[in-house]
């Protein structure tokens, strides 16, 4: 299935543990460092760098790019360290996460609870992903470095959805 960014209710719907998909549009990128500001800017009543609601966070701290290029290698980073951080992005609005390894179960109730998906990105897949980048522009904490928040534009993205909008979760499914 290919989708256009941003996710709506009604595709997260029709996705399911498994699909591979290929998305299209607007994403940002945010790491721990990022997530924990995100989340002290949030706490003291600050507005965050982007609206989080209907959008897409790619775990992701690309590296810096060769001439010519957008972006250089920019993998999955792995998603379990944001897990303290997600519920409060999800209830937000957040609708998408893109990484790697498993979630916590306070980020499944909270992805089923407010209708999101959890989606795959293949790690040691850096430069294939980047080629699926064709703009990148960073919106905050440019003083993180690679982990700064950046607002991407990817085409023809390829990931899996690992947790559904139900709670389904194809690491579970395939140990079975």
């Amino acid at each position: 299935m290919n989708i256009t960014l941003p996710f709506t209710d009604e595709i997260i719907s029709q996705l399911h543990a498994g699909d591979r998909i290929t998305i299209s549009g607007t994403l940002y990128t945010a790491r721990d460092a990022a997530h924990k500001r995100m989340t002290q800017q949030l706490c003291g009543g600050a507005s965050l760098p982007f609206d989080p609601k209907g959008q897409t966070i790619y775990y992701a701290g690309p590296c810096p790019a060769k001439p010519g290029h957008v972006i250089g290698s920019c993998g999955p980073t792995t998603s379990g360290r944001m897990d303290a951080y997600t519920p409060a992005l999800l209830d937000l609005g957040l609708k998408a996460m893109v990484g790697k390894g498993q979630r916590s179960k306070e980020v499944v109730d909270a992805m089923v609870r407010n209708h999101c998906v959890y989606l795959g990105a293949i790690g040691g897949a850096g430069a294939l992903y980047s080629k699926c980048i064709t703009s990148m522009e960073v919106i905050a904490y440019e003083d993180l470095g690679p982990e700064s928040v950046k607002k991407l534009t990817v085409k023809d993205m390829p990931l899996t959805v690992i947790i559904d909008c139900r709670g389904n979760n194809l690491y579970d499914l395939a140990a079975k």
